[in-house]
């Protein structure tokens, strides 16, 4: 008689067993989340030419520079003006309820636009051949396949 001297399928364990899985690692750091603030990363550089004009946009949009100082967790390897930059992206923050009113403001402006081009287009319909101007979509469950119905 041979003795079964496996171990059950229930008691083993594959923990020693998983593989790594690889992330690659994001070109920009995220910067550890604050309540009421959000961030975004705004071009100084392209193409290694200062572009001081899309900053002093960003700035008068009420985006500010971040301080190296006050976010640790970014200080990679020192930035001489003391902000976090990082391959001609500069760090920066704003309070939330400002970043929500600005998307508020580019919403109405996107919806204007749509009703704007989707008014210029039905301005020539036909009565006796309609264009379709439907911007709304819909799904319902029907029968399923082979039912009888």
């Amino acid at each position: 008689m041979k003795v079964d001297t496996r171990t059950p399928r229930e008691l083993e364990s594959r923990d020693k067993e998983m593989r790594y899985e690889y992330k690659p690692s994001s070109t920009l750091p995220d910067p550890n989340p604050r309540p009421g603030i959000s961030h975004r990363w705004v071009a100084t550089h392209i193409l290694s030419v200062g572009d001081p004009t899309n900053v002093s946009r960003k700035r008068r949009d009420g985006w500010e520079p971040v301080r190296a100082v006050d976010y640790p967790e970014l200080m990679l390897d020192g930035s001489n003006n003391g902000n976090v930059e990082i391959g001609g992206l500069m760090l920066c923050a704003m309070p939330t309820e400002r970043v929500e009113a600005i998307n508020r403001y580019y919403s109405n402006q996107n919806q204007a636009q749509m009703e704007s081009v989707d008014n210029n287009f039905m301005r020539d319909s036909d009565p006796r051949m309609k264009k379709f101007a439907e911007r709304q979509s819909t799904s319902s469950k029907g029968v399923s396949f082979g039912s009888g119905s």
